[in-house]
């Protein structure tokens, strides 16, 4: 096992999570423990002697039932309200042999009824999973994309840069700035004047010491290098989740006259697709906030709904008004023209 295996995301908790005959994950005790330490569910110095109590037995049995008094005597209400969502968060994803299975369930029937805080976790340690031991740097970086929001901006050059929009935030703060703005605008402040630097081939290595403090900035061009590791991470993620092989491209636009199905990786994407679909016109403001068009091909048609089988699927990320980038990796479960579920 290489060394990035041992230091991509440390924190995400997926050392601690077992792995039955499939490859598929199974949630441990000690998994469940990890997400009870963190910051919105540990007890603080004010805690009451309720919340501590409680805290402490489910550290000591995850899986115990919790009654609705036990809750109810807990003084910090919000307090007692993380710790019941947090309680029916563990009920979803205990409900199913594997993590997989329980994450595909999350966004079937009426909607996700869990904080996005705790999907995306579980979206982290899933996308650790599926790169594998043997992943590159700019693969780990792209991957970032599925479970952290992004902050976009267009340099003068016409470069696209992606940065962790936590990151930016923190250190707008730290420096003294008053908007994020003033940290990324164009012909603004350098991106490594705020100790945020470019990924790329001959610097990747550097990802691995660092990975956890998401702080290197992605290029999102056509033709770079982290957006070609964005396509394998796509092809992974949807084949350890359907078992179907799919290779992924990008492109410059869609000339299609047999266009027949579109999954937008992120809200804004699935709108401005069904538009451009049913021949909608599209204003300059959403045709510049699209960041890249892809084209997903399934190796073998069997995979695909008989009434499309051999087509191909476009697909699209685009930023939102506030120039940041939301990727929805469920989509890619949830939207393909899958002939049957994994």
């Amino acid at each position: 096992m290489s060394a990035n295996a041992t230091s991509l995301w440390p924190h995400a908790g997926h050392a601690l999570l077992q792995t039955d005959a499939r490859g598929h994950l199974i949630v441990t005790d000690d998994f469940l423990r990890a997400l009870l330490e963190r910051p919105e569910l540990a007890p603080i110095g004010s805690s009451c002697a309720a919340e501590i109590e409680l805290h402490e037995r489910l550290l000591q049995d995850p899986h115990q039932s919790i009654a609705p008094e036990n809750l109810a005597a807990i003084e910090d209400r919000d307090a007692a309200e993380n710790m019941a969502v947090w309680l029916r968060f563990r009920d979803r994803i205990l409900a199913r042999p594997t993590l997989e299975a329980s994450y595909w369930a999350l966004f079937e029937g009426s909607g996700v009824d869990v904080p996005p805080v705790l999907v995306q976790q579980l979206t982290q340690v899933l996308a650790q999973h599926i790169l594998g031991p043997d992943c590159s740097a700019l693969e780990a970086r792209a991957a970032e994309l599925l479970f952290r929001t992004q902050k976009i901006s267009v340099l003068d050059d016409g470069s696209v840069m992606a940065a962790d929009d936590e990151t930016v935030e923190r250190h707008a703060l730290a420096s003294g700035f008053g908007s994020v703005g003033e940290l990324l605008k164009q012909g603004g402040i350098p991106l490594r004047s705020v100790d945020l630097d470019v990924i790329q081939e001959d610097n990747q290595d550097t990802y691995w010491a660092r990975s956890g403090n998401f702080d290197m900035v992605a290029c999102l061009n056509l033709n770079q290098a982290v957006l070609e590791a964005f396509c394998r991470v796509l092809e992974r993620w949807v084949a350890h989740f359907t078992g179907a092989t799919v290779k992924i491209t990008t492109a410059r636009d869609i000339e299609d006259a047999h266009w027949v199905w579109h999954v937008g990786l992120d809200a804004q994407a699935s709108g401005i697709l069904n538009d451009l679909y049913t021949g909608a016109s599209i204003d300059e403001d959403r045709q510049r906030r699209m960041l890249c068009l892809f084209v997903l091909h399934f190796e073998n048609n069997s995979d695909m709904q008989s009434e499309v089988a051999g087509k191909c699927v476009y697909m699209a990320m685009c930023m939102d008004t506030e120039h940041r980038l939301k990727i929805k990796p469920q989509n890619l479960l949830l939207n393909l023209p899958l002939a049957r579920r994994s």
